[in-house]
C-alpha cells in the first residue's frame, strides 16, 4: 500500500486557554494517518490554532499545504467570523488547489452553542469546503474529518506527467589537457 505524506495546516481561533500548558515558541506539529482507497494518507499537521501571535507567520505554514482545517468554537460566535477571514486569506494567498475544511470544535457543548450547525454548514457549502463538527477533547469526528479531506485531495495519478520533473546525472566527459 502506497504512503502519501500531505502537509496540512490547522488555523483558526478557539480562544481557549489552559493554564497547565506551557506556551510554545512556534506552531505545534503532529501527524495523523488514515487509509483512503489504496493509499495511506499521512497528514503532517502544523497547528497554529488559537495562537494569535503566530498570525503573521501563518503563510509560512499554509504555503505548500494540501489542506487547511480552519477551526472555530461553536460556543463563541466571534470565532466563526474569524473563520471567514481565514478563508479570505487562504483564497487570496494560499495554494490554488488547497482543500479547505471547516471544523466546529466543542460539539460536545451543544447546550451553550452560539453558532448554529445549519449556518456553518451552509457557509461551508458556499465556499466548497468540508464541514465537520468535532470535539478535540473527546476525539469526536476527528477520523471523519481526515477521511473527508482525503476524498477531496487529488490523486497522484490524476495528472499524468504532473508538475514535477526528473533529475538525472549525465556521465561527465573526460577532461582534456594540453600536456
Amino acid at each position: 500500500m502506497a504512503l502519501r505524506e500531505l502537509k496540512v495546516c490547522l488555523l483558526g481561533d478557539t480562544d481557549s486557554f489552559d493554564p497547565n500548558i506551557n506556551p510554545i515558541v512556534g506552531a505545534s506539529f503532529m501527524t495523523k494517518t488514515v487509509q483512503y482507497q489504496n493509499e495511506l494518507h499521512k497528514f503532517l499537521i502544523w497547528d497554529t490554532a488559537g495562537q494569535e501571535r503566530l498570525r503573521a507567520l501563518a503563510p509560512m505554514y499554509y504555503r505548500g499545504s494540501a489542506a487547511a482545517i480552519i477551526v472555530y468554537d461553536i460556543t463563541k460566535e466571534e470565532t466563526f467570523s474569524t473563520l471567514k477571514n481565514w478563508v479570505k486569506e487562504l483564497r487570496q494567498y494560499g495554494p490554488p488547489n488547497i482543500v479547505v475544511a471547516t471544523a466546529g470544535n466543542k460539539c460536545d457543548l451543544i447546550d451553550v452553542r452560539e453558532v448554529m450547525e445549519r449556518d456553518a454548514k451552509d457557509y461551508a457549502d458556499s465556499i466548497h469546503a468540508v464541514f465537520v463538527e468535532t470535539s478535540a477533547k473527546n476525539a469526536i469526528n476527528i477520523n471523519g474529518l481526515a477521511i473527508e479531506i482525503s476524498q477531496r485531495i487529488p490523486s497522484t495519478d490524476a495528472s499524468p506527467g504532473g508538475k514535477g520533473f526528473k533529475l538525472s546525472r549525465q556521465p561527465s566527459e573526460p577532461k582534456r589537457s594540453c600536456c
